[in-house]
């Protein structure tokens, strides 16, 4: 019958109804292949099928298709129907074609030559189904066939706006597969002029088109600012009857208004005042809206408005040149801090992290602090709190620190796990930006290791104690801090790290105290060894050695533990040769070669802190880009570790602390030789099992070319003597870097001047080899010492050697 022909389907209707009833998915599937073997007989038997029973048959596989079946067979069919000049055909034939036909179809070559016929149509509906079929497949082939005739339709006067919509669209999909389909010159002009077109459907496709050809090419299309300003200017000051076909629940045109703003954001504050002057007043426009009454209790009124509204504060932060509007958003951010909302309370703390980092509007967003730290306290949802945080990170500054890390410590306590590793960073860069008394720096840290150990990266323990070295009216007090946080029943594995290394180096300053004297010291150290991990306890023994130096009183007890089986026999190689190391040395050195090779850290080198970096990488896009910067007589970080050994120590090639690239390294400095002038340079690992051990050195005498040859198994020695001067290695490597450490000797009671050492690599070595030189004191004194620090990093695989070159003159005129 006629009615049932008509567009309902009813064979679709009731093929859905006979799916929908199905008990059970085996019924489902047995009267799915009951079907899919009917349709199969008709494409294949029957010969004389009308149109409209290949759309019916065409619907029903694609019905089964979405139901998650496969299909494959039916593609001709949809093909046959993209002729027909029926809409209804055409339209089944194209959605077939656009779901089911993947990029890389073969049948895309077959349904080109149709398409390009529907583009060529008087019929705009035609034209239209074209199109979308064009940007629903938007593989790189439909943009190179396509990629003429789309902007010609775009642009021309000839099209209808409907069509110039699509047009618009789909180029815009056919972009973003091929960046090159759009043509320069004049079509440029062209596009941008569509943002004046009278029809606001046109204008939003084009926006859209607009915003991305901008963000490949922004100064051929700058042109478009001044008319996305007249247009939302227009679209600001419009009442919501002026746009009614395009007004949303009071609202007029949101989605093109947010669209404008964000294509905006593209470019710097317009130049030219006119239009500067028009673009202010919008934002004003839009901030004035904002304080008005709803006009409906709706939900999507609230959206709409809001919405528009976020977009301008974006432009205005982006713009960052108006003190007013800056300070009128930052305030209208700070009425949603407490609205029922939860996406708005995230949104306006999302906001104001970037509005604090303008000055103009910096004190403003101050004046939220205890808003925001209530919400910190108080939130429910996770990613609330979180931008809370990030505010409260980006608020900070000398005037309000303390109190806000301070509540940062407060809730970590009890802070989500997600977030604490990130928390913990940024407390240890605001204390460490904004520590007016470093007493309080080394406070906050060790509370931070105390309350969040497991998060806290070796950077930031690396970190204090860079600081504790370089400053000396801090060492006493971090020293009896970290010794009363030891005395804690569970202290974590970090704890023991840090203490050990200050301890180390100034447990000596709160010796005097009975309650923290040497041995004392020693034995709250020694009950964590056997509860830490192999790296700590490898630190630990470092300490061990650092104690005998300053306490030689503890000695034997100290001598006893690196003795003991646990230590010499250890499976950790790295335990194994410290404590071996570590007991020789105690052993065969004499006090002044101890004292000289067990000796206080130097200061750090000044650098940058890396704790910023790391945030930024945890976190990219969420993090201010002030850097932290250097207090004056701080430390820095040393990305590559810490070492408990001075240079002149010898760290096992395992370590996972030992600063090879020289980040950590002192810098060249004199040191005083001992009373002996050979006795300095006393080879102490000579052998390092040989518990008679003798204190003469290991000397080799002869060309600098034959003592070399023993550094193939060796990290220390004597490379050249002479009646004049002594030069000495110690050495370490790990993959393809190495540090070296030269040692230069006056064996004289003369003066050397103009003391220049230089290393060079000639010929091909120069690109084997990059060599840093660190220089040194030209002036060394009669039986003095100084020392050289070489970087050196393997680029190739080389067999030649570099050349050491000494010159110099004594006192006497003497040549060196």
């Amino acid at each position: 019958m006629p009615a049932v022909r008509g567009d309902g389907m009813r064979g679709l209707a009731v093929f859905i109804s006979d799916i929908r009833n199905c008990k059970s998915k085996e019924a489902e599937i047995k009267r799915i292949n009951k079907e899919l073997a009917n349709i199969r007989s008709k494409f294949k038997g029957d010969r004389t099928l009308d149109g409209y029973q290949k759309k019916k048959y065409v619907c029903k596989l694609l019905f089964i298709f979405l139901l998650g079946h496969d299909i494959d067979f039916g593609h001709m069919e949809a093909v046959n129907l993209l002729s027909s000049n029926k809409y209804t055909e055409k339209q089944i034939g194209y959605l077939f074609i656009s779901v089911l036909v993947n990029a890389n179809s073969e049948l895309l070559r077959l349904i080109v030559q149709s398409i390009k016929n529907d583009l060529s149509s008087r019929n705009p509906i035609h034209v239209n189904l074209s199109l979308q079929c064009i940007a629903n497949i938007g593989s790189k082939e439909m943009a190179e066939a396509f990629g003429g005739e789309i902007p010609k339709l775009l642009v021309s006067g000839d099209t209808i706006d409907v069509v110039k919509q699509s047009a618009a669209l789909c180029l815009l999909r056919l972009f973003r597969t091929l960046p090159d389909i759009i043509p320069s010159g004049e079509w440029t002009s062209r596009i941008v002029h569509l943002l004046n077109d009278q029809h606001m459907g046109v204008v939003t496709a084009a926006t859209s088109l607009i915003d991305a050809l901008v963000k490949k090419n922004p100064e051929e299309y700058k042109g478009c600012v001044s008319l996305a300003v007249s247009r939302l200017s227009r679209i600001v000051t419009a009442s919501y009857t002026d746009l009614q076909d395009y007004t949303y629940y009071f609202v007029p045109a949101p989605w093109l208004s947010v669209k404008l703003l964000r294509l905006l954001q593209n470019y710097p504050p317009p130049e030219d005042p006119g239009v500067r002057g028009r673009l202010n007043e919008c934002l004003e426009t839009i901030l004035n809206k904002a304080q008005e009454p709803p006009k409906s209790k709706k939900v999507q009124h609230s959206n709409a408005k809001n919405a528009v509204l976020f977009e301008a504060i974006s432009l205005i932060i982006h713009m960052d040149s108006e003190p007013n509007l800056l300070v009128r958003a930052c305030n209208q951010l700070g009425q949603f801090l407490q609205h029922r909302e939860t996406n708005l309370r995230y949104l306006a703390l999302e906001s104001m992290c970037m509005l604090a980092t303008s000055e103009f509007s910096h004190e403003a967003v101050k004046k939220h602090q205890e808003t925001v730290i209530t919400a910190l306290k108080t939130e429910r949802d996770v990613s609330v709190r979180q931008r809370a945080v990030d505010l409260l990170y980006a608020m900070c500054d000398k005037t309000n620190a303390e109190e806000i890390v301070h509540e940062m410590l407060n809730y970590l306590e009890t802070a989500d796990y997600s977030i604490r590793e990130e928390m913990v960073l940024k407390v240890a860069i605001l204390a460490e930006k904004y520590a007016s008394d470093y007493t309080w720096y080394v406070d906050v840290i060790l509370n931070l290791i105390r309350i969040a150990g497991d998060y806290v990266s070796e950077e930031v323990w690396y970190r204090v104690i860079q600081i504790v070295v370089n400053r000396e009216d801090v060492q006493g007090y971090a020293a009896k801090t970290v010794f009363e946080a030891l005395q804690a029943p569970a202290c974590h594995e970090n704890m023991v790290k840090v203490g050990g290394y200050i301890l180390g180096e100034f447990g000596n300053l709160i010796a005097g105290d009975q309650r923290s004297s040497p041995i004392i010291q020693f034995q709250l150290l020694h009950s964590k060894y056997h509860l830490c991990a192999a790296s700590t306890r490898a630190l630990l023994l470092s300490t061990y050695v650092k104690f005998i130096n300053l306490f030689p009183e503890i000695k034997i007890q100290i001598q006893d533990i690196l003795r003991s089986a646990n230590n010499l026999r250890n499976a950790d190689a790295e335990l194994q040769q410290r404590a071996s190391e570590y007991l020789q040395l105690s052993m065969v050195a004499s006090t002044d070669v101890l004292a000289t090779v067990l000796e206080e850290m130097p200061p750090f080198p000044e650098r940058e802190s890396s704790i910023l970096a790391i945030l930024k990488k945890k976190k990219p896009g969420r993090v201010t880009n002030n850097e932290v910067k250097e207090h004056k007589g701080s430390g820095v970080t040393n990305s590559t570790g810490i070492d408990h050994v001075t240079s002149q120590g010898t760290p096992s090639s395992n370590s996972t602390s030992i600063d090879l690239l020289g980040l950590s390294s002192p810098p060249a400095t004199q040191v005083t030789a001992p009373t002996s002038n050979t006795s300095f340079l006393v080879d102490v690992f000579g052998d390092l099992y040989n518990s008679s051990g003798t204190n003469s050195p290991a000397m080799l005498n002869g060309s600098g070319e034959d003592n070399v040859k023993k550094f193939v198994c060796k990290n220390s020695g004597v490379l050249y003597e002479s009646d004049l001067l002594q030069i000495g290695v110690k050495s370490e490597f790990r993959q393809n870097l190495g540090r070296i450490g030269l040692f230069y000797g006056n064996k004289t009671t003369l003066e050397f001047t103009r003391f220049t050492p230089s290393i060079s690599c000639p010929g091909k070595l120069a690109t084997q080899l990059s060599i840093q030189v660190k220089p040194v004191d030209p002036i060394v004194a009669g039986g003095a010492q100084v020392q050289q620090l070489i970087n050196i990093e393997c680029l190739e695989e080389f067999t030649d050697t570099p050349s050491l070159v000494e010159i110099g003159r004594a006192s006497c005129r003497e040549r060196v």
